[in-house]
């Protein structure tokens, strides 16, 4: 069976549902196919699951080390249940998933279930998992495969050796866990586990936790950790990883020496690589770039014509919201309506450990490598009033600006709530407001956003509250 559509996108994760949403929303007849996760990793093993089960282990660290602050009495001993936890993430993400589905069903998009593969730059074969097969031509594709979390040399996924897939859908936890990697996923999942029981060491090759934050959060996340009973090893390297069938023995190296530490599980956590091998991309003609992702254009065109990439695929930047944004950009570049390009550089990011972290734009060190003016203002949460009230005063607002001319040129901060807290600056920054501006904009009393208002107010030169 043949069918055809005006846009067929391949991938129906957070970049690839939106696209397809907004194709449709231009008037064109869209279909996604879809192998395996409708709504992607980030809805069904990612973004999505991980912060039910943040929010599970918030509560038990509350409970077990901040009993006093808040009043909290308990006779008896206080249990935390990781099955049940488990069970409300997985619940949070069908929700999530079926939400997805609904907006498929809404727009009269075509759902497609199976393995799309182009046999040309104008179809795709799909492969069902009863081993069917269909084909699907179109107009225009938009393509959206992802990204998978990469493993080291020599070895694979096991029981004891996993990713944080396998991980978020593990309902039971081991006594100790070494992570490999101390990026977003990997302190996340450091944080969860920590706080249910585990024995965490976490690894990371470069010098300094989250190493593409600014410094200054690095230093202050480390902290943390290690104050909440978590090993860090930094500027160390993951030799071996040997899986005895019980056990895990990984052999770590520092300056020359080695060290064994064993465990009941290794996590791996070292990024991703973008999805493109098996798509068929060559029986369509589409370009790669020299890291093996696919090259695109501000359009988020590639170099055929009619084909689209967005997201991981394209490693622009691998976070759901950029893919959410570049399918937007895709689709209203085939409708040729308005739209705008992305500086990638500018986009937010955000990481769930606790103390939350928060960015977008340049840190201190590139701002001076880039040959800024830079004037830099930081306020700590603990002037701030609300952060006192929720008894959470760790951490800080960092911005970074240009003396010169005012520009905002980056913002980091860690603590309480800061994934919530960019929003203004990243639209002032869009939109070219000086720091003299946005410090005109008015905050409401009490916020955390007033510690953003604070270090704005620095940037001018006249901070009240420090």
């Amino acid at each position: 069976m043949s069918e055809h559509f005006d846009v067929v996108v391949l991938g129906a994760g957070p970049g690839g549902y939106t696209a397809a949403v907004r194709a449709a929303q231009l008037g064109y007849d869209t279909a996604v196919i879809e192998e395996r996760y409708w709504g992607g990793v980030c809805l069904n093993v990612g973004c999505i699951p991980s912060k039910a089960l943040l929010r599970n282990a918030e509560l038990a660290h509350l409970f077990t080390t901040e009993q006093r602050t808040f009043g909290i009495q308990v006779d008896g001993q206080v249990s935390f249940d990781y099955l049940a936890a488990y069970q409300r993430s997985r619940k949070v993400a069908d929700g999530r998933v079926k939400g997805v589905h609904y907006l498929m069903k809404k727009n009269a998009i075509t759902e497609i279930d199976g393995r799309g593969t182009f046999t040309s730059d104008k179809a795709i074969e799909v492969r069902r998992a009863d081993g069917t097969t269909d084909t699907v031509t179109f107009d225009r594709c938009i393509i959206a495969t992802g990204a998978s979390a990469k493993l080291l040399p020599g070895t694979s996924v096991s029981d004891r050796v996993v990713t944080y897939e396998e991980q978020i859908l593990a309902s039971e936890l081991p006594d100790s866990i070494v992570i490999a990697g101390a990026g977003a996923i990997g302190v996340e999942f450091a944080y969860v586990l920590h706080n249910y029981g585990v024995k965490v060491t976490i690894v990371e090759f470069l010098d300094r936790m989250v190493p593409l934050e600014d410094e200054e959060v690095s230093a202050e996340l480390a902290r943390r950790y290690r104050r909440l009973g978590i090993d860090v090893l930094t500027s160390t390297r993951v030799e071996s990883i040997e899986d005895d069938g019980s056990r895990v023995k990984v052999t770590v190296s520092k300056d020359g020496e080695r060290q064994v530490i064993e465990a009941g599980k290794v996590l791996q956590a070292m990024g991703f690589q973008p999805n493109v091998d098996g798509y068929g991309l060559e029986n369509a003609g589409v370009a790669l770039t020299e890291r093996g992702a696919i090259a695109i254009d501000g359009r988020c065109r590639t170099n055929v014509p009619h084909i689209f990439a967005i997201g991981d695929v394209t490693a622009k930047l691998m976070l759901a919201h950029a893919a959410e944004s570049m399918g937007i950009i895709a689709a209203e570049t085939i409708g040729d309506v308005e739209t705008m390009e992305l500086d990638y550089r500018m986009i937010p990011r955000a990481t769930y450990c606790q103390p939350q972290i928060a960015s977008f734009g340049l840190t201190e060190q590139q701002a001076r490598d880039e040959g800024y003016d830079v004037k830099v203002a930081k306020f700590p949460f603990s002037a701030n009033g609300k952060a006192h009230g929720l008894a959470d005063t760790v951490g800080f607002v960092k911005i970074i600006s240009d003396d010169k001319y005012g520009e905002l040129l980056g913002a980091h901060l860690i603590g309480p709530e800061v994934t919530e807290l960019l929003p203004e600056l990243t639209l002032a920054q869009q939109w070219d407001l000086t720091v003299h501006e946005v410090a005109r904009n008015v905050h409401a009393h009490p916020t955390l956003g007033e510690a953003v208002k604070e270090a704005i107010h620095g940037l001018s030169g006249h901070m009240i509250n420090m």
